[in-house]
């Protein structure tokens, strides 16, 4: 692992070196016998040994720190988190401090890796609207007044998107101005209550939000039917991905088919899980959505554009305090699928199924097993992709998704 890329990184990123400036921390790298400091400030250095006053160190194997170097690493090397996630990795010493640093540490421990080209950013040739309408939704919900955030484009089936945990319906921006999807589909992303543009409930600032599955159900149902919706499609990745699944146990005939991206009966959890466990989400000493895109990062494939990446990453860091931590009780316990018996759930909806090789929480196996587990009537691996496949790689995507809509639409 070549360590005398770290210091050049600064210079090719403003971002990265004012961050570097502010966090003033060192932190050890051992590899088998051997230590190294590396001391982030003004500049970042690169010291043989172990400072005793460094925060923490990051220990793993040679072969693991050779496989994280590689310019496209394989499945679970991804990232420093992706790592801990998987065994690959141990962190040791102040486990909040790397919390607070982790988004920073990974993006300045990429630079190890060679460079990989990217995509040059298209020109707009001129000023021009997107064909997707955004407007306010006010409808009365358990009770509550309520003020939903709604964005759609198309005509034709209706195309129900949910969001993943702590993130909005931005991430179906390439959906919903794919003319090929458009021109059989209404598209339709919302953002969840406490997300994005919606507004939680009046009284929210004396709530806990926590996300269960009667309330996400309910949740869709509700939308579906002030929208006048009649047997929509329902897509949802990550915690949609659990939720189409409950859904169609439960509402079946409510719903034209169910596509359920990252989709799994539970989550893979790891190491970094002990994150969770101190809080870091929610202290006041945290940034905690910085610290949500940084638990994140991990799920997102190496071979992903960078600007992909990292507005997928933004929506993260834009999340409401805590909103992210509510979710995940759902996705981490409450929406547990394991005990239930799935078995002719393709019957009462049918499922289709498209997951990201790269995704180590909703993962291929996972997945391929509740394709058996359901009798689903499509299960497909998209290489190249993480979590977060529509807002990652939204080109690479679209190839997967339009020939499962055209299945659907010509059923």
């Amino acid at each position: 692992m070549d360590l005398s890329r770290l210091a050049p990184a600064l210079a090719r990123s403003p971002a990265l070196a004012r961050r570097s400036r502010l966090a003033g921390l060192s932190f050890v790298l051992k590899q088998g016998g051997e230590a190294t400091t590396v001391a982030a400030g003004a500049a970042v250095t690169v010291k043989p040994g172990a400072a005793p006053d460094a925060s923490f160190t990051l220990v793993a194997a040679p072969d693991a720190w050779k496989a994280y170097a590689e310019a496209l690493p394989p499945v679970g090397y991804q990232s420093l988190v992706g790592m801990q996630r998987m065994g690959h990795l141990k962190v040791e010493g102040d486990v909040l401090s790397w919390g607070r640093h982790m988004l920073f540490i990974e993006q300045l421990m990429a630079a190890v890796r060679p460079a990989v080209p990217q995509p040059a950013a298209v020109p707009v040739d001129a000023p021009a609207f997107e064909p997707i309408v955004g407007r306010y939704l006010r409808f009365t919900f358990r009770g509550k007044p309520h003020r939903l955030y709604v964005e759609e484009a198309g005509q034709g089936i209706p195309l129900l998107c949910l969001h993943t945990a702590g993130s909005d319906g931005r991430q179906y921006r390439a959906v919903l101005n794919d003319p090929e999807i458009t021109r059989r589909y209404r598209v339709i992303a919302f953002d969840l209550p406490w997300h994005g543009k919606s507004s939680p409930p009046a009284g929210f600032e004396s709530e806990t939000y926590s996300l269960d599955t009667a309330l996400y159900v309910d949740t869709v149902l509700a939308v579906s039917e002030a929208l006048g919706l009649d047997r929509p499609v329902v897509m949802g990745c990550s915690i949609g991905g659990r939720a189409v699944l409950h859904l169609a146990l439960k509402h079946g005939s409510r719903f034209r088919a169910a596509v359920g991206l990252q989709s799994a009966t539970h989550a893979e959890a790891g190491a970094d899980t002990r994150l969770r466990d101190l809080g870091v989400l929610f202290r006041p000493d945290v940034h905690g959505q910085e610290a949500a895109a940084g638990t994140v990062a991990c799920l997102v494939a190496p071979s992903s554009p960078q600007a992909e990446k990292w507005e997928t990453l933004w929506h993260y860091m834009q999340g409401g305090p805590a909103i992210f931590m509510g979710d995940l009780h759902y996705y981490f316990a409450e929406g547990d699928l394991r005990n239930t018996d799935l078995s002719g759930l393709d019957d009462k909806c049918p499922l289709y199924l498209l997951t990201g090789e790269y995704d180590l929480s909703a993962t291929p196996q996972l997945t391929a097993d509740l394709a058996r587990a359901t009798g689903a009537r499509h299960f497909e691996v998209m290489k190249g992709m993480g979590h977060f496949p529509m807002s990652e790689n939204p080109d690479a995507f679209l190839g997967y998704l339009r020939p499962v809509l055209e299945r659907i639409a010509t059923a």
